[in-house]
C-alpha cells in the first residue's frame, strides 16, 4: 500500500467537463464548450482552461479529449457509442451529470462524483 501511496504523490488528474453556462452540459454531442481542470493528488484544482470548441460534434469532441491526455469525462447525456470509445481508449466517463459544473468537479476531485447525479441549487 506504501508503494501505491508513493507513486500518486504528486500526480495530477486531468479531467474535462462539458459545459453549458454554469451547468455540466446536457448532451455531450452538442457542447460547444469545455472545462480542463488538472487536479492534484488531493483533489484540488492546481488550474483549469475553458475552451469554446469551433465546431459542435461528438467526433471532434472525443479527437480533443484524446489529444489532450484527458482522464476522467465529466458530462451529461452521451450517445452509448462514445461512451464505449472512450472507455476503449481508457478514459473514465461519468455521464448524466445534471447541475453545477463547479460541484461536480469538487466531488470529481474527492472520488466522489457517480454517474445519474442531480444537484440541487440552493434557494
Amino acid at each position: 500500500m506504501a508503494q501505491d501511496e508513493k507513486a500518486r504523490v504528486g500526480v495530477t488528474m486531468k479531467v474535462l467537463v462539458t459545459i453549458w453556462k454554469n451547468d455540466v452540459a446536457p448532451r455531450f454531442d452538442l457542447a460547444s464548450e469545455v472545462l480542463i481542470a488538472f487536479l492534484d493528488d488531493e483533489g484540488n484544482i492546481s488550474s483549469k482552461k475553458t475552451l469554446v470548441l469551433p465546431t459542435v460534434s461528438a467526433d471532434e469532441l472525443c479527437h480533443l479529449i484524446i489529444s489532450e491526455n484527458i482522464d476522467e469525462v465529466i458530462c451529461g447525456g452521451i450517445e452509448n457509442e462514445y461512451f464505449e470509445y472512450l472507455n476503449w481508449k481508457k478514459i473514465k466517463v461519468i455521464d448524466s451529470v445534471i447541475g453545477p459544473y463547479e460541484k461536480a468537479l469538487e466531488l470529481a476531485g474527492r472520488g466522489e462524483l457517480k454517474e445519474g447525479v442531480v444537484f440541487f441549487r440552493n434557494g
